[in-house]
């Protein structure tokens, strides 16, 4: 597979979310606050590993039962985010408070202070992105890691645990899927292709990706974006999505197709112990999240938002049907 890169930390993406988020978000959460809770609300943890201070913020929803395992969903941002920025983007606390489950929005590496540094912060993905690969951090490593951590705080469902991202946060649940495979159950990557070679998962993995034709940062289509700055370049989410329905001991075309406006759903399987690769093509969408928010400046720099869809409810129907065997 290609090297590929992510060209969406430059200035461009940091002025676009201090005007989204306003000029607090430029601050990481536990820059303004640090908490710490074992029962139901927001939680901001901090935790050391690799020689850097790492941090993750935790919704608990109000039914949330100590007594019993609850799964948990884990939430990356984009390159140039944060963990606040991806809590209003997604809008999965509301999700979370509907369905049931925990959702932890883990911070990368970087500039603490993203208007000094134009990479903000970022996740070593593989080839890509910005400063947490070009220092090689281990953000596998550290994932590994906060899941232990979250397990003497919460009663976690090992079964149930899932990832999801946006953009360079996407790329990172490829990562996770090939290296951190029996820990986490499946994925739902939006608007991020993958972004590692020699993957080599312990199980199958299941998987639910989300991607806009409009897409100008990581074209639907792969290749240079027109607003990737730095001119590098993407796979395309097709070529992903063949790779794991291979991987994943699936054979043929989508098994069925789900349209509903202007999104389209192609479902490839069943193939090994029941896994399954779902291409969720948003037409016309951007580099967005579906049923998220973004603001109107938003949608005019990263592209519309499709309402058509709600990638959390999707995507949680889809981690219920794929728990780890």
């Amino acid at each position: 597979m290609k090297s590929i890169h992510n060209g969406l930390y430059p200035w461009g993406l940091v002025i676009i979310l201090v005007a989204l988020i306003s000029l607090t978000m430029v601050f990481p959460a536990w820059a303004r606050k640090k908490s710490v809770s074992s029962g139901a609300g927001n939680s901001d943890y901090t935790m050391s590993f690799g020689g850097l201070e790492r941090h993750y913020a935790v919704h608990v929803p109000s039914n949330y039962d100590p007594n019993r395992p609850t799964p948990v969903i884990l939430n990356f941002h984009g390159g140039g985010g944060n963990s606040n920025t991806q809590r209003t983007i997604s809008q999965m606390d509301q999700a979370a408070d509907r369905h049931g489950f925990i959702v932890v929005y883990p911070d990368g590496t970087g500039a603490k202070i993203r208007l000094i540094n134009p990479e903000g912060y970022t996740w070593n993905a593989g080839s890509c992105c910005g400063w947490a690969m070009n220092h090689r951090v281990n953000d596998v490593g550290f994932v590994n890691a906060m899941l232990d951590e979250l397990e003497r705080h919460y009663n976690i469902d090992k079964k149930r645990v899932y990832a999801t991202g946006i953009s360079n946060g996407a790329m990172l649940c490829y990562r996770l899927a090939c290296e951190l495979s029996h820990r986490v159950a499946a994925i739902a990557p939006v608007a991020g292709p993958m972004g590692v070679s020699g993957c080599r998962p312990s199980r199958p993995v299941s998987v639910m990706h989300f991607h806009g034709t409009g897409d100008k940062f990581a074209p639907f289509a792969g290749g240079k974006g027109s607003r990737s700055l730095p001119g590098q370049s993407f796979e395309s989410a097709e070529k992903t999505i063949d790779f794991w329905v291979k991987q994943n001991g699936i054979s043929g075309g989508p098994a069925r197709t789900v349209k509903r406006g202007q999104a389209t759903g192609y479902y490839y399987g069943p193939g090994t112990e029941g896994s399954e690769v779902v291409l969720w093509v948003i037409d016309g969408g951007g580099h967005t999240w579906p049923g998220g928010r973004f603001g109107v400046l938003g949608e005019k720099f990263l592209g519309p938002i499709t309402r058509d869809i709600s990638a959390n409810d999707l995507m949680w129907e889809f981690f219920q049907q794929h728990p780890m065997q």
